[in-house]
């Protein structure tokens, strides 16, 4: 459970309840149902009665959590916490976003600076060890990403001969998944924070290619199709991402699954898609079954 004093939630619960009223007037989820209610003690309770909860996200990945002009995060994870915020009767300016790097995403949570991260995150068994997940809502697959003009590189196995270089992210699932293929990882492999550091150094001809997640390359090419292209050989690996809460918060988590399930079947999610990353993958990805560990 989380630890907030008593007085802030007292004082962030009265803000809630004299400015946060949905369009309905009612106070309560947005759908016009009223205030949920959750057993007390639970997150959920704690959440829902301060009208305000902390979402860790990506700030640099087109269509699942990029900052637009105005400085407010957006995209298919984004509308995934916005409608997880919803389901406990939190309107959307009860969200408090930060950004959440792919290398401090179990930190985040484990130092309780965040109550969910939603951030294509990978499910994985080393992960779980320190955090545990909700979903998976999404089921990626690794790809690479090089110049538009560049055929030298085909697949993973083109970086076997040792004179490619390839960049990915500190922390993430892919920068693991390439080293297999590598033949000298300390000159060919190149670590940034942030994905959008790996497009930059792709532009500049410092790297020769960009290895993450198929989603988050398909969102750097639409900015500019002219710049980049996806190799032919396919994506390699399965990335299930899940939404990652703080360690033993087994009530939460059956929630967060419980809220995932209920908006396949209602047609949120397909709309979610559509609104974000289907502006330049069109075809509604099918959702996988969730996971109750």
């Amino acid at each position: 459970m989380r630890t907030r004093k008593l007085a802030a939630l007292a004082a962030i619960g009265a803000l809630a309840l004299g400015a946060c009223g949905t369009e309905d007037g009612d106070g309560g989820d947005g759908n016009g149902n009223g205030a949920p209610e959750f057993e007390a003690g639970t997150t959920m309770a704690e959440l829902s009665e301060a009208g305000t909860i902390r979402v860790g996200t990506k700030y640099d990945q087109n269509g699942f959590g990029l900052v637009n002009l105005d400085g407010v995060p957006e995209g298919f994870d984004v509308e995934i916490a916005k409608i997880i915020a919803t389901e406990l009767g939190i309107p959307e300016d009860g969200i408090v976003w930060s950004e959440a790097p792919s290398a401090v995403r179990e930190e985040v949570l484990e130092r309780d600076e965040v109550d969910i991260v939603v951030a294509t995150y990978t499910i994985n068994d080393e992960r779980k060890e320190r955090i545990d997940f909700a979903g998976p809502y999404y089921i990626a697959g690794q790809h690479i990403m090089v110049a538009a003009d560049d055929d030298s590189i085909t697949g993973p196995e083109s970086f076997q001969d040792g004179e490619k270089t390839v960049c990915s992210v500190q922390g993430s699932t892919p920068s693991e998944n390439i080293r297999p293929f590598l033949a000298n990882e300390d000159e060919q492999l190149v670590l940034f924070d942030v994905y959008s550091r790996c497009a930059d150094a792709l532009t500049a001809g410092d790297v020769d290619a960009v290895t993450t997640d198929n989603v988050i390359l398909l969102g750097f090419i639409a900015d500019d199709p002219e710049a980049f292209k996806l190799v032919e050989e396919g994506t390699f690996t399965d990335e299930p991402y899940g939404i990652g809460v703080q360690k033993g918060d087994d009530e939460f988590r059956s929630f967060i699954n419980d809220v995932l399930e209920e908006i396949v079947a209602d047609g949120r999610y397909n709309e979610a898609w559509d609104a974000t990353a289907g502006q330049f993958d069109p075809n509604p990805p099918t959702p996988p079954t969730v996971d109750r560990y």
